[in-house]
This record gives C-alpha cells, sequence and structure tokens, in this order.
C-alpha cells in the first residue's frame, strides 16, 4: 500500500531512486569521461549514483565445461567481469527504481529524467535494438547475431527468423522495484548462478562470446515480467545509430573498434555535437 502512495503522491513520498555503473579494469579516458558524465546527471536528477569499481561477485565459468576463451576470464582474475553489474540487485531493499547504465554511456547535459519513463505499471524497461534507427550494415549484423543468441532459445513466439529478433540493448536498463520479486529473495550470485543460466556463463556453443545480455533477455521474457519498449532515444549506439546528435544517452559500444579505440574523447564529442 505505502509504495502505491509514493507513486500516486510522488510530492509527499520522494521515490528513491539509484544510478548503479561497474568500472572494473583497465582504465580509460573514454570510461572516465562518460562515468563522469553519467555522475552529474545523477545529481541533476536528484538520484544516487554508485560507480562499482572493484569486482564483487566474481562469477566464474566451470573451467572444465566452459567453451569460453582462458583470456576472457585468466585475464580479469578467472572471474566474468560481465556480469558484475547485477550486483545492483542487492540495492532494491533501499530504492524504488534503479538504473543499471554501461560505463560506456555517455549522458548528454540537460537530458530528460530517464525514471520518468518507468511507471509503475512496468517491472523493466530497455531499448530494443532492431527499433532503432540503424545503419543497414548494423541491422544485418544484429540479424545474425539474432539467429546465434536466441535462435534455440524460443524467446518469442512471434519472432519471424527474417527479421532481427526484438531483444533488448542491456547496456541501459531501468528497474522498478516490482523487478525484485522475480529474483525469488536470491542474492545476486545465486541468481546468476541458477542452473537455467549454466550454459550462458559457460558460454556453451553460440554463447561463448555471449554477455549478460543474452541471460538477461532470455529471463525476462520467460517470467513474463511487464516489459516497457523505450525510446531509442535513450540508447544511441555509436557508429550504428543514423540519429545519433537526437539521441540523450550515447552508447560507445565495442569501444576497441573505435578510431584509436576511443581514447580521442575530444574527437568523439565533436562528432556527436555537430550541428
Amino acid at each position: 500500500m505505502y509504495e502505491s502512495f509514493k507513486w500516486q503522491w510522488p510530492g509527499y513520498f520522494k521515490m528513491k531512486k539509484l544510478i548503479y555503473q561497474v568500472y572494473v579494469g583497465k582504465r580509460s579516458r573514454l570510461y572516465d569521461h562518460c562515468t563522469e558524465s553519467v555522475k552529474k546527471y545523477a545529481e541533476w536528477i536528484d538520484a544516487d549514483y554508485i560507480c562499482q569499481k572493484q569486482p564483487i561477485l566474481k562469477i566464474k565459468p566451470d573451467v572444465f565445461n566452459t567453451n569460453r576463451s582462458k583470456e576472457s576470464y585468466e585475464k580479469y582474475g578467472g572471474y566474468l567481469p560481465i556480469y558484475e553489474k547485477e550486483n545492483a540487485f542487492s540495492y532494491f531493499k533501499e530504492y524504488d527504481q534503479i538504473a543499471i547504465i554501461d560505463a560506456d554511456v555517455y549522458i548528454r547535459n540537460n537530458s530528460p529524467n530517464f525514471f520518468d519513463e518507468l511507471t509503475e505499471d512496468y517491472d523493466f524497461g530497455g531499448v530494443v535494438e532492431k527499433e532503432m534507427p540503424l545503419t543497414q550494415i548494423y541491422q544485418q549484423k544484429i540479424l545474425n547475431y539474432s539467429h546465434m543468441q536466441y535462435g534455440s532459445l524460443k524467446v518469442w513466439e512471434d519472432w519471424s527468423p527474417q527479421v532481427p529478433a526484438p531483444f533488448m540493448n542491456m547496456g541501459i536498463m531501468l528497474m522498478n522495484q516490482s523487478f525484485s520479486k522475480y529474483l525469488e529473495g536470491q542474492t545476486p550470485r545465486q541468481f546468476i548462478e541458477r542452473s537455467e543460466f549454466k550454459m550462458f556463463v559457460d558460454g556453451l556453443g553460440a554463447w561463448k562470446w555471449s554477455t549478460d545480455q543474452t541471460l538477461l533477455n532470455y529471463w525476462i521474457n520467460k517470467e513474463r515480467m511487464s516489459i516497457k519498449k523505450l525510446h531509442w532515444k535513450w540508447n544511441g549506439l555509436f557508429s550504428a545509430n543514423t540519429k545519433i546528435k537526437e539521441c540523450h544517452f550515447i552508447h560507445f559500444f565495442l569501444k576497441d573498434k573505435l578510431p584509436e579505440s576511443g581514447e580521442n574523447v575530444e574527437q568523439l564529442m565533436e562528432v556527436i555535437n555537430a550541428s
């Protein structure tokens, strides 16, 4: 009942909001710039901000069963950093809404309040990649990716294999507290280590290169959560989105494939801000 009151009378009951980021491993000028923009944005919209800079969950694949390369986990001390951001799930007892934003996301000054996009009717919100204004090259890439990652999972009953799957890019996600009931009281580590996710963690078959994105898309749809498809302006994939200048959040994904591995931050800012 109290939770409902907070939604109906936000002027009397302050909604507690958290933006969570993970920035472990090697330092980067791009990641420094992006995380600083997110921290300032959190202050702007009156949300708490946490940037995790040390591994906590340390999820490890089964070294006797994994199809992942040794480099993918041994260079980080034997764990997979791709599952660290799920540690944000441990904060639902303290917050009404949580946004998880990758360290390679830059937020423009004066962007609207992201949390306003998810009303109490929804558990989860994210941007569907195929609904973004994408280059033809990237459209073909996500079609191939769709077959590799989701072809055998039967996540969407109405998905036609002639088009990309309606998966969400999990580099930017938004959750209401109602999302936490699907965790069934488990800690983030217990959640990731569910037997149904072992094939993803171990990188079996086509999931050799998978991240938490495949696992989460599979799970939120299997659970039939109330999911809101957010506008593509909330997740602008740099070099793939044809309208990047209209995006609130710029996602510099695949950093190592950017010019100078994304370290020429000034040049990147010129590109996204050019008139």
